[in-house]
């Protein structure tokens, strides 16, 4: 006899500013495995300076996690002596929680908000809620929050439109402040480019991201890879049902070549949706007609 099991299952992708040392990111990953949560996917990236952890679980796992992970990460990262190339506030960055199954937002919000508060005073953390989990319009975007970075904080945090939703009212001397919140599924996607030039980088983000009149759904910007002396597109987005993933490399492939540089790859962050690829394969394949039920995969789960 067949048995279903329906269970609460919450995603969580934390990021941290560390992605060099594996030592430290060893550690984080094994404070996070050791609350009985999936680990999915570990993705350092050296030039950013930072690692995303994609896990999932039950909510009371998601949450042991989390504060593991925060355990782990304070002691061993000190921003006073971090550079990267992306921008950040926090050791541990930013902590998104995603409705998988049997959970809404709702409960995601909830979540957010009571970890949010356990956080800092566990840490004596500055906490600031975002997304579907924020406390003010102004707060909803991660990177109007995280503008300034650390080394901003301090005057940022001076004024009282930076009050911290939880936590002290200036920054952890080391830690920064963390940002904490409920989303739903984010693709984390860069594109590099032939070229080392920042500049040209710099106009395709802002051809590309909503908020400067590109594609809804798509936060941009363009940044150096030092180390490969080339340059990236990296973007997030929010939406892959609206503002598919094939349409975002196309609009960067064409607004490129306007400057005579050619992509070189792309790259996720993390996980992806398999109805992101899907839809872009058929897009490219130009398929007449198709419907999931005709992967083969998909047939047999059913």
């Amino acid at each position: 006899m067949w048995y279903k099991f329906f269970m609460a299952i919450v995603e969580c992708i934390p990021n941290i500013s560390e992605g060099r040392r594996q030592d430290v990111l060893d550690a984080c990953a094994a404070a996070i495995t050791q609350t009985g949560v999936r680990l999915l996917d570990v993705k350092p990236d050296g030039s950013h300076n930072r690692t995303v952890f994609t896990f999932a679980g039950e909510p009371t796992q998601v949450r042991a996690a989390v504060i593991a992970l925060f355990d782990t990460a304070i002691p061993a990262i000190d921003l006073r002596q971090h550079s990267g190339e992306h921008p950040r506030m926090g050791a541990v960055d930013v902590v998104p929680f995603v409705p998988i199954e049997g959970v809404t937002m709702t409960d995601c919000v909830k979540m957010a908000r009571e970890v949010g508060a356990e956080l800092a005073a566990r840490h004596q953390l500055p906490i600031y809620l975002y997304e579907e989990a924020a406390s003010h319009p102004a707060r909803r975007n991660l990177e109007d929050v995280r503008r300034g970075e650390f080394e901003g904080l301090a005057k940022k945090m001076a004024s009282a439109d930076w009050t911290p939703d939880f936590g002290p009212s200036q920054p952890h001397p080391s830690a920064g402040a963390s940002v904490v919140g409920a989303r739903m599924p984010l693709i984390a996607y860069n594109i590099n480019l032939a070229t080392n030039r920042l500049d040209v980088a710099k106009k395709i983000a802002t051809a590309v991201r909503n908020s400067s009149g590109g594609l809804r759904f798509v936060k941009a910007m363009g940044i150096e890879l030092g180390d490969r002396e080339i340059v990236q597109v990296s973007m997030n987005l929010t939406n892959y049902e609206k503002t598919p993933v094939f349409r975002v490399f196309e609009l960067v492939k064409r607004e490129a070549a306007r400057y005579g540089v050619q992509v070189l790859e792309s790259e996720l962050v993390g996980l992806i949706p398999q109805a992101a690829l899907t839809a872009s394969a058929a897009w490219y394949l130009q398929l007449d007609g198709f419907h999931d039920s005709q992967i083969l995969e998909n047939k047999l789960r059913d």
